[in-house]
């Protein structure tokens, strides 16, 4: 038998690409899926390409979930707080939502609302000194999407001093599962298809994150919605430090250990498609040859780097696992 693990939120996207990641983990054994609204149905029901999986959604509720090792909470933000604090000290948290990743409750106040329910250990584990920590930890905040994207292409810039940490640009597009699976009208197909459009200009909720884990000071953040159902591509841009920087080569040294990220050779960019299914993300840097800038490209699957992979890889290392077990550092295609 391996480790008792549980979903809470198991309906959504990142919930399904949790019970999919689980069910083929080597020491994940899965005990319970929960829902709101679909408790009580099939898993495959909801998540046709579980077909095989048979278990019914259980309502998300603390008595269902107290008795595994690990619980997984893939529920929107504003709810894990809640539910996180009537389950066991014993039991093992990684968290999905927003609800634990700012350390600072202003900024918590200013793009969330309502009140900060503390910090938990942050879940990046590309991070210096973020593996020992999550290993360290019972209960980890996964990073943010877009943020998991942005920071592996700014942090090691900033934390060389080859990158200044005022006048971060990053333009990150999105696939419509990052907006989540709940029905609205600018995500149906008719309306997406053929079109880019820009959201939550200057005001993203991913800001005081990759602030925060970054080392940026100030950073202005354009998040596109594109026209495909996952993937993220960024594209970040700072202001160089010091005079002949060549940014691949620090990405290239700061990651030379990290198993899932992936710095191209010279001329090969990212794009989302390769990254499709894996848990890997995509880097390529150069300077640019009229603003002297530094820009980086970066690219992942939004619900693999970006959301589940994150986590299993997270709960990997908080059960003493190798962070690697049951993930893929390849992407599927075409």
């Amino acid at each position: 038998m391996g480790f008792r693990v549980a979903v809470a939120g198991a309906s959504g996207y990142a919930g399904g690409e949790l019970l999919r990641l689980i069910a083929g983990h080597p020491e994940f054994d899965l005990v319970a899926a929960t829902a709101h609204s679909q408790a009580g149905q099939p898993v495959a029901s909801v998540h046709p390409h579980l077909a095989g999986l048979d278990l019914p959604f259980a309502p998300t509720e603390p008595g269902v979930l107290a008795d595994a090792d690990l619980v997984f909470l893939a529920l929107p933000h504003g709810e894990s707080a809640a539910l996180a604090a009537r389950l066991p000290e014993s039991v093992r948290l990684v968290d999905l939502g927003a609800d634990h990743r700012l350390t600072d409750p202003g900024a918590w106040t200013r793009y969330y609302g309502g009140t900060h329910a503390g910090a938990w250990t942050y879940g990046l584990p590309e991070l210096p000194g973020q593996r020992a920590a999550i290993a360290g930890a019972t209960r980890v905040a996964n990073t943010g999407c877009y943020a998991v994207a942005t920071i592996l292409a700014l942090a090691p810039l900033l934390a060389a001093g080859v990158a200044a940490p005022d006048d971060v640009v990053v333009v990150a597009a999105s696939g419509t599962s990052g907006a989540g699976r709940a029905p609205k009208p600018h995500l149906l197909g008719s309306e997406v298809m053929g079109d880019l459009a820009p959201y939550r200009v200057g005001a993203h909720q991913h800001v005081p994150e990759i602030k925060q884990a970054s080392g940026a000071r100030s950073l202005s953040f354009t998040p596109v919605l594109a026209p495909m159902p996952r993937g993220i591509l960024a594209t970040v841009t700072a202001v160089p430090a010091a005079a002949g920087v060549d940014p691949r080569a620090v990405l290239a040294e700061a990651y030379a250990e990290a198993p899932f990220v992936h710095v191209l050779p010279e001329g090969r960019w990212p794009h989302t498609a390769a990254t499709l299914g894996s848990n890997s993300c995509h880097l390529q840097a150069t300077v640019d040859v009229d603003s002297g800038r530094l820009i980086v490209v970066s690219a992942i699957d939004n619900l693999g780097k970006g959301a589940a992979g994150q986590a299993v890889q997270c709960a990997n290392l908080m059960v003493g696992l190798p962070e690697t077990t049951g993930l893929s550092a390849y992407g599927v295609a075409p």
